[in-house]
């Protein structure tokens, strides 16, 4: 069946308002046309991914630049995700002129089509970056559409980078998957049995019903029994939201995970109750965190630890402030990053929580975590976290070896050098 397009759609793909938006559109309805859209839906905002030189390479940042040198420009809010370093700091921080030069080109390719240089996987803590509740939206970063689609309620599929930035260029994205009501529905009901206590815990989680649940959609029954109320400002994260949204990041990573319900908790399950889920929905049962700390703390022979990564996805300004508070009156021995988004560390910077983490000898890095930073290129062999996405992808996107535990092990790991 064919895609309806409105008169303005068809404009845009017939060539009429310029080869960028053409090329934009074309990807736009041919991705519909594959998941049997029947139209376009208008999008209020847009976060694209694929920006890092380190996933890119010269290929990505030439195909950039032709279709920005076509007059492709967005035509409604878009946010970037993180890139390979940061921009004020890369040579402090030992990255190679070989990378940081062409990454800065395609910040800049990214940049002159009109999009916000903000770098960051956690557009919701950075203002106007949230949506509302049944907003369509074109989200990139796999944390990062979980988190809009389960804890706002707001629509988006799990985007790829050239789709997210065809729909800012449109405005539009095709109408299917979880732009689709019945789409949201609940495949699972999950029962958490297990005790968590830390953030670590609730990634252990994530990585357990990811691993059972796949591409479907969770229901937790029982979860809301272990969380915190959900603050009505979600901007500057606290005890809920960054278990959520480190929980959601496990789920994408080790499934596919997209969409969640929390009963009582989240905004789709408190609305309609037990009619989210559907009636054949499968039952996951989580008695122990066992088997997925077992698979994240892999490297269980490394005791030396060359950095202590925090922030994946990126810390909020409560996280940042719970390494602050810990760190007061001490000093680290390895190297501690705490990755954000400039507009977290521009916060932590006026609290006066940078330059207790500065004189601790840690570092708030901005723009970049070490997922997508070649961080083999300045030396580090051996990472702490408790991050459970940085856990399942650093040792396969970058070669090292991780240690996975809660934020006081990895905290004391800086300060020690040494796993305890």
């Amino acid at each position: 069946m064919e895609i309806h397009l409105t008169d303005l759609e068809q404009a845009m793909l017939s060539g009429e308002m310029g080869p960028g938006v053409r090329r934009a559109m074309e990807i736009v309805v041919t991705l519909g046309r594959i998941y049997g859209a029947l139209d376009l839906v208008p999008v209020s905002h847009v976060q694209v991914s694929g920006v890092s030189y380190k996933n890119l390479g010269k290929a990505g940042v030439e195909f950039l630049r032709r279709w920005a040198g076509e007059g492709a420009r967005v035509r409604v809010p878009t946010m970037l995700n993180p890139m390979g370093m940061e921009e004020a700091s890369w040579r402090e921080l030992g990255i190679p002129e070989s990378f940081a030069l062409p990454q800065m080109e395609v910040v800049r390719a990214f940049e002159s089509m009109g999009i916000q240089p903000t770098l960051s996987c956690t557009p919701y803590f950075i203002p106007q970056g949230l949506p509302h509740r049944g907003d369509h939206v074109a989200w990139a970063e796999s944390s990062a559409v979980v988190f809009v689609n389960s804890v706002v309620g707001a629509y988006t599929n799990r985007e790829g980078g050239p789709g997210a930035l065809a729909a800012a260029i449109v405005g539009r994205t095709a109408r299917y998957g979880y732009h689709v009501p019945e789409n949201r529905l609940a495949t699972h009901r999950v029962r958490v049995r297990a005790r968590l206590e830390t953030m670590a815990d609730f990634g252990a989680l994530g990585y357990l019903v990811g691993k059972a649940v796949q591409d479907g959609v969770p229901y937790f029954e029982d979860l809301g029994e272990q969380l915190p109320p959900l603050p009505d400002d979600l901007s500057e994260g606290g005890a809920a939201i960054d278990r959520l949204k480190t929980m959601g990041a496990a789920m994408a990573a080790s499934g596919s995970i997209a969409l969640y319900h929390i009963a009582g908790v989240t905004p789709e399950a408190k609305e309609a109750g037990e009619s989210i889920v559907r009636s054949e929905a499968g039952l996951v049962e989580i008695d122990s965190l066992r088997e997925a700390y077992d698979f994240l703390d892999r490297s269980k022979d490394v005791d030396r630890i060359d950095l202590v990564s925090i922030g994946c996805p990126h810390a909020s300004l409560a996280e940042v402030k719970l390494v602050a508070d810990y760190l007061k009156g001490k000093r680290v021995r390895t190297r501690l990053w705490i990755t954000t988004s400039r507009h977290v560390k521009d916060l932590a910077k006026r609290f006066g929580l940078a330059s207790i983490i500065e004189e601790a000898g840690g570092r708030i890095v901005a723009d970049t975590c070490t997922v997508v930073a070649p961080i083999n290129a300045i030396g580090v062999k051996t990472m702490a976290t408790n991050a459970a996405k940085t856990a399942w992808y650093a040792p396969s996107h970058s070669g090292v070896a991780v240690r996975y535990g809660s934020l006081e092990q990895c905290l004391e790991a800086a300060i020690t050098g040494r796993w305890k």
